[in-house]
């Protein structure tokens, strides 16, 4: 007798039933960290259209790309200056330790580029090895310090985040060291949940006086950057470039994050490919583009992902999971420790624990030791610099002698989506879904 096939329900799939029964089980949503795990159109969907016949190339051994670029050029007396135009994104301590923001601070500066503070407040081992270090305002100001914020380069007033626009940051108490208490003034080993708004504004007015706030405390030296989570970002873009902004930064969907509810970070917010577009739309509309800078978050993985963000019209990209990548997340050593948790090299994400087996998201002074800060700057030295030439002969394969030279009219996608997401042609047409009525 042949025996019917095995089939498992599209909608409860053995995934969705194994999750209904542990929320059945504890009454307790799913918190973890790390980004989505759902399939996204991303970067990967989109190719650059190299030089043949109808366009000139440039020889990668004798003639410049130059990648240079300045934040800031709107209203501060003093515009962030970079090397390159890869940035390391706002990941805090407490869910990061002090060897990872030291590594990070150490490899960005090796390349002439800056790191981000995230919520919690500036660790003096960050200041020490960050040459431009970007101070973060939050809505919980935890850790906030005036002098602190005379002592960065810039301001990135945090009104959203990729991973849950709408929401507010998470640290679990055994993360929480006293150190980490006493840098934001909380009880040790107490669940920590920031507010998901600023408690001084209920909109774009009060933004307005916020950011002139900032501007007087600094003398109006710092730029002032305002970094919104992808979800409307053509309003979000426009009333940001209104209040004052003189950078915006645009975090996508695919952004990651130390701790969130799993419900967040895999149905809110919209992906980076989308939004980018949408945001350079909403400068161009206002006259602004390029006037205000643009930085785009999330899903930023490779030298092809910078190169066709900046095609796309953004001014500079921002990583923070790749970086942690390159430090060593998920890397195939201690993987006893990987089974304690749960899970295993390349499938962890269980940045909330406090119990990171390579050392990068704990507070652990056992486990950070396992996080050497001087390899883990070479690493991320290496990591950027690689992610610089892949962009540089990308643009040199489109004529470009500099990356911000870049431009949509390289860009060609390979699905429907991708097409209409991004405002580029489907490969092999000049069609766009969407436009012209189509």
């Amino acid at each position: 007798m042949i025996s019917a096939p095995r089939r498992y329900s599209a909608a409860f799939s053995p995934e969705i039933i194994a999750e209904i029964e542990r929320a059945a089980d504890e009454g307790l949503y799913r918190i973890r960290g790390f980004g989505t795990l759902r399939p996204l159109p991303s970067f990967d969907d989109l190719v650059l259209l190299g030089a043949s016949i109808s366009r000139y190339s440039l020889e990668g051994y004798r003639e410049r790309c130059a990648t240079n670029v300045t934040l800031g050029t709107r209203f501060a007396k003093k515009p962030i200056e970079l090397q390159i135009p890869i940035t390391i994104a706002g990941m805090s301590f407490g869910a990061l330790g002090a060897n990872a923001k030291r590594a990070l601070g150490r490899g960005a500066s090796a390349v002439g580029t800056s790191t981000t503070t995230g919520d919690g407040g500036m660790s003096e081992e960050e200041r020490a090895e960050s040459k431009i270090l970007v101070y973060q305002v939050l809505p919980s100001r935890y850790g906030f310090d005036p002098e602190h914020l005379r002592a960065c380069e810039g301001i990135e007033i945090v009104v959203g985040q990729g991973a849950k626009p709408g929401g507010g940051g998470m640290l679990l108490g055994q993360k929480i060291t006293e150190r980490v208490a006493e840098m934001r003034t909380l009880p040790a080993g107490i669940d920590q949940r920031s507010a998901c708004r600023h408690p001084d504004w209920t909109g774009p007015d009060d933004l307005t006086i916020k950011i002139t706030e900032l501007r007087e405390a600094t003398d109006w030296e710092k730029p002032v950057f305002v970094k919104i989570g992808s979800a409307r970002p053509r309003y979000d873009v426009q009333l940001a470039v209104k209040a004052g902004a003189d950078v915006v930064v645009l975090d996508g969907m695919q952004g990651g994050t130390g701790a969130t509810q799993e419900v967040f970070i895999e149905h809110a917010g919209i992906p980076s490919l989308p939004a980018l577009r949408q945001a350079v739309e909403a400068l161009d509309e206002l006259g602004m583009h390029r006037k205000v800078q643009l930085v785009i978050s999330g899903g930023i993985r490779s030298g092809a992902d910078v190169a066709k963000a900046l095609a796309m019209g953004a001014d500079a990209v921002s990583i923070g999971t790749a970086a942690l990548v390159a430090l060593g997340c998920n890397r195939a050593i201690h993987v006893g420790d990987y089974a304690a948790l749960g899970t295993e090299p390349g499938a962890c994400h269980h940045c909330h624990t406090g119990r990171c087996p390579v050392g990068i998201a704990t507070q652990d002074p056992a486990l950070e030791t396992r996080l050497d800060v001087a390899e883990g700057a070479r690493r991320i030295r290496n990591f950027l610099t690689v992610l610089t030439m892949e962009a540089q002969t990308l643009a040199r394969a489109c004529g470009k002698s500099h990356l911000h030279n870049l431009e949509p009219q390289d860009l060609a996608a390979l699905t429907l989506e991708a097409a209409a997401m991004a405002g580029v042609p489907l490969a092999g047409t000049d069609w766009i879904p969407g436009r012209n009525g189509c």
